[in-house]
């Protein structure tokens, strides 16, 4: 751990970010000067930094146990909110937890406790009953996307949380939707609420396309020729359906990732990897892609089954247009299908008839090898330039985690950097190097 802090300025740098929003400066001079605060904001706002740089503030760097606690709906979530305090560079280290992965990894992280720990309330609250960690110095709780916890049933836990936690001065709740009761356990009194919900993203079409299928797989198809090879998300209301859609694509050769709830999550994991790293362009998922997500820029979004209530069709929306990036939100709507209210757009796209080519250059390959290997992005460049031989601008994206990484290559050159590469020994520790 760094033995000073970081400046403000120094963390913007190190996220590319120029200055805040009005949103997040309002957020951090009510942050940093009251105990409760409720921020309203849609999806693709900058929540995340508007909480996480006022409470990182308040970090001790002599303390030695956990000192903040950020609670959030999905592991997802959980894993996207570590990721931006590793890339702020604070010096403070934090920890993700969550279900779906075994205990024993958890507690081997949680033995040198973190500063921050993130998770999702049923696997905190395992670790509360079984001690794993001190709740002594956890002064700060942060629920993020608090309705959302709720909405999935996580009011116990959570309630049994705030119960376990006895000295907390500062609690921030976030949230993208509106009119969401909070309940009495979290012992919210005098709060400021921050409400950016009505703040527009000017930077969004919103544009309808007429579909005279019922089933509108081959308007689907016929609209993403037309918008070409860009990253974007077709979104329905049912795994069933995603099945339905992706068969569909699959058969006419347009490589895409499947999200959703049923999904186990290393399946999950590997499908936003792919996506992050451009190894596919295309994402088919349910509502669960709509919030809380570490993804990329989208150029657009496509509704293909038409969301039931005005705040999916919001919170979708909101995955593309972000911050200062111009988006398109497409309304995919059979002839005869009834349009929601909530959906007011009247501008109807038009489909030409040239066929841009939906494909990647890239393909993903996997690393058994990690941060606990003492692995670096820099060590698993050097094995892809100098046994992989790889030229610069053939590697893509590393995401290292834990206890593997994950790299994009060339399509083409796959075969012969596994070749090359795999069996070898990176640091201390013979990898496997493998396709997924």
């Amino acid at each position: 751990m760094s033995n000073n802090k970081k400046t403000q300025k120094a963390i913007l740098n190190k996220l590319n970010i120029e200055a805040l929003n009005p949103m997040q400066e309002e957020a951090l001079l009510s942050i940093n000067s009251t105990a409760n605060t409720v921020l309203l904001s849609p999806t693709g706002t900058g929540k995340t930094v508007a909480f996480l740089l006022p409470t990182l503030e308040n970090l001790d760097l002599k303390c030695e146990n956990v000192q903040l606690l950020i609670l959030v709906p999905s592991r997802e979530l959980a894993i996207q909110i570590e990721q931006v305090i590793r890339k702020m560079g604070t010096g403070f280290k934090a920890n993700a937890v969550y279900g779906g992965r075994p205990f024993s990894k958890d507690k081997i992280e949680l033995a040198h406790a973190p500063a921050i720990l993130i998770g999702t309330p049923g696997r905190v609250a395992d670790h509360l009953r079984r001690e794993t960690f001190l709740v002594k110095d956890i002064e700060t709780l942060v629920l993020d996307e608090f309705d959302k916890s709720l909405e999935i049933g996580f009011e116990k836990e959570m309630s049994e949380i705030l119960a376990s936690l006895p000295n907390i001065k500062r609690r921030v709740l976030t949230s993208a939707t509106q009119d969401m009761e909070i309940p009495r356990f979290v012992g919210l009194e005098n709060e400021i609420i921050i409400d950016y919900l009505d703040t527009k993203i000017s930077n969004l079409a919103i544009k309808k396309v007429i579909s005279p299928d019922k089933n509108k797989l081959q308007t689907l198809v016929n609209l993403l020729h037309h918008i070409g090879n860009k990253p974007g998300i077709i979104f329905c209301n049912f795994k069933d359906t995603i099945q339905y859609v992706s068969d569909f694509l699959e058969d006419n050769n347009i490589p895409h990732g499947t999200f959703y709830g049923g999904l186990e999550q290393i399946d999950r994991e590997r499908a936003l990897i792919k996506f992050r790293n451009g190894t596919h362009q295309i994402i088919i998922a349910t509502d669960l892609a709509a919030r809380g997500l570490d993804i990329p820029e989208l150029n657009f979004i496509i509704h293909y089954q038409l969301p039931l209530k005005a705040e999916e069709f919001t919170h979708r929306n909101g995955r593309t247009a972000r911050m200062n990036t111009h988006g398109t939100a497409y309304v995919l709507q059979w002839e005869n299908e009834y349009l929601p209210e909530f959906i007011t757009t009247s501008e109807v796209e038009k489909i030409e008839e040239k066929q841009n080519k939906i494909n990647s250059n890239w393909a993903t390959l996997f690393i058994s090898g990690g941060r606990k290997d003492k692995i670096s992005k820099g060590d698993i460049a050097g094995l892809f330039f100098k046994q992989g031989d790889l030229q610069r601008n053939e590697l893509g994206v590393i995401e290292l985690k834990q206890d593997c990484a994950f790299v994009a290559v060339p399509k083409t050159k796959v075969l012969d950097v596994i070749n090359k590469t795999n069996n070898t020994r990176l640091k201390k520790k013979k990898v496997r190097v493998t396709l997924i």
